[in-house]
Protein backbone atom coordinates (compact mmCIF):
# COMPACT_ATOMS: atom_id res chain seq x y z
CA UNK A 1 0.00 0.00 0.00
CA UNK A 2 0.92 3.67 -0.27
CA UNK A 3 1.92 5.78 2.70
CA UNK A 4 -0.79 8.16 3.90
CA UNK A 5 1.50 11.20 3.83
CA UNK A 6 2.11 10.85 0.09
CA UNK A 7 -1.48 9.86 -0.67
CA UNK A 8 -2.96 12.85 1.13
CA UNK A 9 -0.75 15.16 -0.90
CA UNK A 10 -1.22 13.53 -4.32
CA UNK A 11 -4.35 11.38 -4.46
CA UNK A 12 -6.87 12.33 -1.78
CA UNK A 13 -7.39 15.93 -2.87
CA UNK A 14 -9.77 14.82 -5.63
CA UNK A 15 -13.41 15.24 -4.65
CA UNK A 16 -14.24 11.71 -5.78
CA UNK A 17 -11.72 10.38 -3.27
CA UNK A 18 -12.76 12.47 -0.26
CA UNK A 19 -14.29 9.33 1.29
CA UNK A 20 -10.90 8.15 2.60
CA UNK A 21 -10.13 11.41 4.40
CA UNK A 22 -13.76 11.74 5.54
CA UNK A 23 -13.59 8.26 7.05
CA UNK A 24 -10.40 9.01 8.93
CA UNK A 25 -11.68 12.34 10.29
CA UNK A 26 -15.08 10.87 11.21
CA UNK A 27 -13.46 8.10 13.23
CA UNK A 28 -11.04 10.48 14.95
CA UNK A 29 -13.54 13.25 15.77
CA UNK A 30 -16.35 10.80 16.53
CA UNK A 31 -18.80 12.64 14.26
CA UNK A 32 -19.72 12.31 10.61
CA UNK A 33 -17.50 14.62 8.55
CA UNK A 34 -18.49 15.61 5.03
CA UNK A 35 -15.77 17.50 3.16
CA UNK A 36 -16.96 20.11 0.66
CA UNK A 37 -13.57 21.25 -0.57
CA UNK A 38 -9.82 21.26 -0.01
CA UNK A 39 -8.72 24.85 0.56
CA UNK A 40 -5.49 26.25 -0.83
CA UNK A 41 -3.42 28.50 1.38
CA UNK A 42 0.19 29.16 2.26
CA UNK A 43 -0.15 26.58 5.01
CA UNK A 44 -0.83 23.62 2.74
CA UNK A 45 1.27 24.26 -0.34
CA UNK A 46 4.35 22.23 -1.05
CA UNK A 47 7.51 24.31 -1.14
CA UNK A 48 10.39 22.71 -3.06
CA UNK A 49 12.86 24.79 -1.06
CA UNK A 50 11.73 23.25 2.23
CA UNK A 51 14.69 21.44 3.73
CA UNK A 52 12.49 18.77 5.25
CA UNK A 53 9.17 18.34 3.50
CA UNK A 54 5.99 18.11 5.52
CA UNK A 55 2.44 17.42 4.39
CA UNK A 56 -0.46 19.74 5.17
CA UNK A 57 -4.01 19.64 3.93
CA UNK A 58 -6.69 22.16 4.87
CA UNK A 59 -10.22 20.88 4.35
CA UNK A 60 -13.61 22.49 4.88
CA UNK A 61 -16.59 20.41 5.94
CA UNK A 62 -20.31 20.98 5.35
CA UNK A 63 -20.63 22.80 8.70
CA UNK A 64 -17.97 25.32 7.70
CA UNK A 65 -15.41 23.84 10.08
CA UNK A 66 -11.76 23.84 9.02
CA UNK A 67 -9.71 20.67 9.35
CA UNK A 68 -5.96 21.11 9.15
CA UNK A 69 -4.19 17.77 8.81
CA UNK A 70 -0.42 17.77 9.16
CA UNK A 71 1.90 14.80 8.82
CA UNK A 72 5.44 15.10 10.15
CA UNK A 73 8.11 12.44 9.67
CA UNK A 74 11.11 14.04 11.36
CA UNK A 75 11.57 15.18 14.92
CA UNK A 76 11.39 18.89 15.73
CA UNK A 77 11.98 20.03 19.29
CA UNK A 78 9.65 23.03 18.83
CA UNK A 79 6.90 21.12 17.04
CA UNK A 80 4.26 22.00 19.65
CA UNK A 81 4.79 25.69 18.95
CA UNK A 82 4.64 25.03 15.21
CA UNK A 83 1.22 23.51 15.83
CA UNK A 84 0.21 26.77 17.49
CA UNK A 85 1.53 28.75 14.52
CA UNK A 86 -0.34 26.57 12.01
CA UNK A 87 -3.65 26.98 13.80
CA UNK A 88 -3.12 30.71 14.33
CA UNK A 89 -2.48 31.15 10.62
CA UNK A 90 -5.57 29.14 9.72
CA UNK A 91 -7.63 31.41 11.99
CA UNK A 92 -6.12 34.68 10.73
CA UNK A 93 -6.50 33.77 7.04
CA UNK A 94 -10.28 33.47 7.51
CA UNK A 95 -10.84 37.18 8.17
CA UNK A 96 -10.54 40.11 5.85
CA UNK A 97 -10.02 43.63 7.09
CA UNK A 98 -13.20 44.88 8.72
CA UNK A 99 -14.76 41.42 9.20
CA UNK A 100 -16.43 40.69 12.52
CA UNK A 101 -14.87 38.11 14.79
CA UNK A 102 -18.11 36.16 14.58
CA UNK A 103 -16.99 34.95 11.15
CA UNK A 104 -14.13 32.94 12.64
CA UNK A 105 -14.78 29.27 12.11
CA UNK A 106 -13.89 26.26 14.21
CA UNK A 107 -10.46 24.79 13.45
CA UNK A 108 -9.38 21.23 14.14
CA UNK A 109 -5.64 20.61 13.91
CA UNK A 110 -4.82 16.93 13.39
CA UNK A 111 -1.14 16.01 13.68
CA UNK A 112 0.14 12.61 12.58
CA UNK A 113 3.73 12.30 13.73
CA UNK A 114 6.36 9.62 13.19
CA UNK A 115 8.67 10.54 16.06
CA UNK A 116 8.53 10.62 19.85
CA UNK A 117 7.29 13.95 21.13
CA UNK A 118 7.00 14.77 24.80
CA UNK A 119 6.77 12.41 27.74
CA UNK A 120 3.52 10.45 27.85
CA UNK A 121 2.06 6.95 27.89
CA UNK A 122 -0.71 7.36 25.29
CA UNK A 123 -0.55 7.43 21.49
CA UNK A 124 -3.46 9.81 20.79
CA UNK A 125 -3.78 13.16 22.56
CA UNK A 126 -6.61 15.71 22.42
CA UNK A 127 -6.27 19.35 23.47
CA UNK A 128 -9.13 21.84 23.99
CA UNK A 129 -9.57 25.31 25.46
CA UNK A 130 -11.01 24.93 28.95
CA UNK A 131 -11.92 28.09 30.92
CA UNK A 132 -12.12 27.24 34.61
CA UNK A 133 -12.71 29.55 37.56
CA UNK A 134 -9.67 29.94 39.80
CA UNK A 135 -11.79 30.42 42.95
CA UNK A 136 -14.76 28.07 42.47
CA UNK A 137 -13.36 25.70 39.82
CA UNK A 138 -16.47 26.22 37.69
CA UNK A 139 -16.47 25.89 33.89
CA UNK A 140 -17.34 29.05 31.93
CA UNK A 141 -20.53 28.48 29.93
CA UNK A 142 -22.29 30.21 27.05
CA UNK A 143 -25.44 32.20 27.67
CA UNK A 144 -28.59 31.25 25.79
CA UNK A 145 -28.11 34.31 23.58
CA UNK A 146 -24.53 33.26 22.77
CA UNK A 147 -25.66 29.73 21.98
CA UNK A 148 -28.10 31.08 19.39
CA UNK A 149 -25.49 33.43 17.94
CA UNK A 150 -22.68 30.87 17.67
CA UNK A 151 -24.89 27.81 17.10
CA UNK A 152 -22.75 26.09 19.68
CA UNK A 153 -23.48 24.69 23.12
CA UNK A 154 -20.11 25.03 24.85
CA UNK A 155 -17.33 27.62 25.01
CA UNK A 156 -14.63 25.12 23.99
CA UNK A 157 -16.47 24.49 20.72
CA UNK A 158 -15.54 28.01 19.58
CA UNK A 159 -11.80 27.47 19.97
CA UNK A 160 -9.35 25.34 18.01
CA UNK A 161 -8.91 21.73 19.01
CA UNK A 162 -5.71 19.75 18.66
CA UNK A 163 -5.19 16.06 18.03
CA UNK A 164 -1.75 14.42 18.12
CA UNK A 165 -1.44 10.86 16.79
CA UNK A 166 1.89 9.38 17.85
CA UNK A 167 2.41 6.44 15.51
CA UNK A 168 5.70 5.40 17.11
CA UNK A 169 3.96 4.93 20.47
CA UNK A 170 1.20 2.74 19.01
CA UNK A 171 2.02 -0.92 19.75
CA UNK A 172 -0.19 -2.52 17.07
CA UNK A 173 -2.82 -3.58 19.60
CA UNK A 174 -6.12 -2.98 17.79
CA UNK A 175 -9.19 -2.48 19.97
CA UNK A 176 -11.40 -0.06 18.03
CA UNK A 177 -11.83 1.78 14.72
CA UNK A 178 -9.28 4.47 15.59
CA UNK A 179 -6.73 1.75 16.36
CA UNK A 180 -7.37 0.30 12.88
CA UNK A 181 -6.48 3.66 11.36
CA UNK A 182 -3.43 3.93 13.62
CA UNK A 183 -2.32 0.50 12.41
CA UNK A 184 -2.51 1.64 8.78
CA UNK A 185 -0.75 4.95 9.51
CA UNK A 186 2.10 3.13 11.25
CA UNK A 187 2.48 0.02 9.08
CA UNK A 188 1.08 1.11 5.68
CA UNK A 189 -1.09 -1.97 5.47
CA UNK A 190 -4.77 -2.77 6.07
CA UNK A 191 -5.70 -6.33 7.10
CA UNK A 192 -8.78 -7.78 5.41
CA UNK A 193 -10.85 -7.90 8.61
CA UNK A 194 -10.53 -4.14 9.29
CA UNK A 195 -13.90 -2.38 8.97
CA UNK A 196 -13.28 1.23 10.17
CA UNK A 197 -14.90 3.94 8.05
CA UNK A 198 -12.72 4.93 5.09
CA UNK A 199 -10.32 1.96 5.23
CA UNK A 200 -12.16 -0.09 2.60
CA UNK A 201 -11.87 2.84 0.17
CA UNK A 202 -8.27 3.38 1.20
CA UNK A 203 -7.42 -0.23 0.44
CA UNK A 204 -8.89 0.14 -3.05
CA UNK A 205 -7.40 3.54 -3.86
CA UNK A 206 -4.02 3.46 -2.15
CA UNK A 207 -2.37 0.50 -3.83
CA UNK A 208 1.03 0.94 -5.44
CA UNK A 209 0.04 -1.14 -8.47
CA UNK A 210 -2.75 1.32 -9.30
CA UNK A 211 -0.33 4.20 -9.73
CA UNK A 212 0.72 5.46 -13.12
CA UNK A 213 4.38 5.24 -14.12
CA UNK A 214 4.85 8.91 -13.29
CA UNK A 215 3.12 8.52 -9.91
CA UNK A 216 5.24 5.47 -9.07
CA UNK A 217 8.39 7.47 -9.80
CA UNK A 218 7.17 10.32 -7.64
CA UNK A 219 6.21 7.95 -4.82
CA UNK A 220 9.55 6.10 -4.96
CA UNK A 221 11.34 9.43 -4.80
CA UNK A 222 9.21 10.39 -1.80
CA UNK A 223 10.17 7.20 0.05
CA UNK A 224 13.84 7.75 -0.79
CA UNK A 225 13.68 11.37 0.36
CA UNK A 226 11.88 10.40 3.58
CA UNK A 227 14.53 7.79 4.39
CA UNK A 228 17.29 10.28 3.59
CA UNK A 229 15.78 12.92 5.88
CA UNK A 230 15.35 10.40 8.69
CA UNK A 231 18.96 9.29 8.27
CA UNK A 232 20.14 12.90 8.41
CA UNK A 233 18.24 13.42 11.65
CA UNK A 234 19.45 10.13 13.13
CA UNK A 235 23.06 10.81 12.05
CA UNK A 236 22.89 14.27 13.60
CA UNK A 237 21.50 12.76 16.80
CA UNK A 238 24.18 10.05 16.89
CA UNK A 239 26.95 12.56 16.11
CA UNK A 240 25.67 14.89 18.80
CA UNK A 241 25.41 12.04 21.24
CA UNK A 242 29.01 10.91 20.57
CA UNK A 243 30.29 14.47 20.84
CA UNK A 244 28.36 14.92 24.04
CA UNK A 245 29.83 11.70 25.44
CA UNK A 246 33.37 12.78 24.53
CA UNK A 247 32.88 16.23 26.06
CA UNK A 248 31.26 14.58 29.04
CA UNK A 249 34.30 12.35 29.55
CA UNK A 250 36.68 15.35 29.43
CA UNK A 251 34.49 17.35 31.79
CA UNK A 252 34.06 14.28 33.95
CA UNK A 253 37.82 13.76 34.23
CA UNK A 254 38.38 17.41 35.10
CA UNK A 255 35.54 17.42 37.58
CA UNK A 256 36.69 14.09 39.00
CA UNK A 257 40.21 15.42 39.42
CA UNK A 258 38.92 18.52 41.20
CA UNK A 259 36.66 16.45 43.43
CA UNK A 260 39.54 14.04 44.07
CA UNK A 261 41.86 16.86 45.09
CA UNK A 262 39.21 18.37 47.31
CA UNK A 263 38.43 15.04 48.92
CA UNK A 264 42.15 14.26 49.17
CA UNK A 265 42.78 17.52 50.97
CA UNK A 266 39.90 16.86 53.32
CA UNK A 267 41.13 13.32 54.04
CA UNK A 268 44.70 14.60 54.43
CA UNK A 269 43.61 17.28 56.86
CA UNK A 270 41.60 14.78 58.81
CA UNK A 271 44.46 12.30 58.93
CA UNK A 272 46.91 15.08 59.73
CA UNK A 273 44.68 16.22 62.54
CA UNK A 274 44.52 12.69 63.91
CA UNK A 275 48.30 12.25 63.65
CA UNK A 276 48.81 15.66 65.24
CA UNK A 277 46.56 14.79 68.12
CA UNK A 278 48.33 11.51 68.57
CA UNK A 279 51.77 13.13 68.48
CA UNK A 280 50.56 15.95 70.69
CA UNK A 281 49.28 13.50 73.23
CA UNK A 282 52.57 11.60 73.13
CA UNK A 283 54.62 14.79 73.53
CA UNK A 284 52.31 15.99 76.28
CA UNK A 285 52.59 12.70 78.13
CA UNK A 286 56.37 12.74 77.77
CA UNK A 287 56.60 16.28 79.09
CA UNK A 288 54.26 15.44 81.95
CA UNK A 289 56.33 12.38 82.86
CA UNK A 290 59.57 14.43 82.80
CA UNK A 291 58.06 17.08 85.09
CA UNK A 292 56.83 14.41 87.48
CA UNK A 293 60.26 12.72 87.63
CA UNK A 294 61.91 16.10 88.17
CA UNK A 295 59.69 16.80 91.17
CA UNK A 296 60.29 13.32 92.58
CA UNK A 297 64.07 13.74 92.24
CA UNK A 298 64.07 17.20 93.87
CA UNK A 299 61.76 16.12 96.68
CA UNK A 300 63.89 13.03 97.31
CA UNK A 301 67.10 15.10 97.48
CA UNK A 302 65.43 17.58 99.88
CA UNK A 303 64.43 14.66 102.08
CA UNK A 304 68.04 13.51 102.26
CA UNK A 305 67.84 10.45 100.03
CA UNK A 306 71.01 9.26 98.36
CA UNK A 307 71.64 9.11 94.66
CA UNK A 308 71.44 5.31 94.78
CA UNK A 309 68.07 5.42 96.53
CA UNK A 310 66.68 7.92 94.01
CA UNK A 311 67.95 5.71 91.13
CA UNK A 312 65.99 2.81 92.59
CA UNK A 313 62.81 4.86 92.89
CA UNK A 314 62.85 6.70 89.53
CA UNK A 315 64.83 4.24 87.38
CA UNK A 316 66.93 7.23 86.28
CA UNK A 317 70.71 7.08 85.98
CA UNK A 318 72.97 8.90 88.41
CA UNK A 319 73.99 11.37 85.66
CA UNK A 320 70.28 12.21 84.97
CA UNK A 321 69.63 12.76 88.69
CA UNK A 322 72.71 14.99 89.05
CA UNK A 323 71.58 16.96 85.92
CA UNK A 324 68.18 17.57 87.47
CA UNK A 325 69.71 18.56 90.81
CA UNK A 326 71.95 21.10 88.99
Amino acid sequence: MIRFDWAIKRLLRNKADYTVLEGFLSVLLNEQIKIVNIKESESNRTHPEDKFNRVDILAEDCRGQLLLVEIQNNSEVDYLLRMLFGVSKAVIEQLKKGDRYGKIRKVYHINIIYFTMGDGEDYVYHGIADFRGIHHNNILKLTEEQKKFFLREHVEELFPEYYILCTRDFHNIVKDDLDQWMYYLKNTEIPDHFTAQGLKEAKELLMYDRLSKEEKGDYDHHLSQTRYEQNVVEDSYTSGQMKGQAEGRVEGHAEGEAIGLEKGEAIGLKKGEAIGLEKGEAIGLEKGRAETLKRIVLDSINNGLSIEQIESITKLSGEQIISIRG
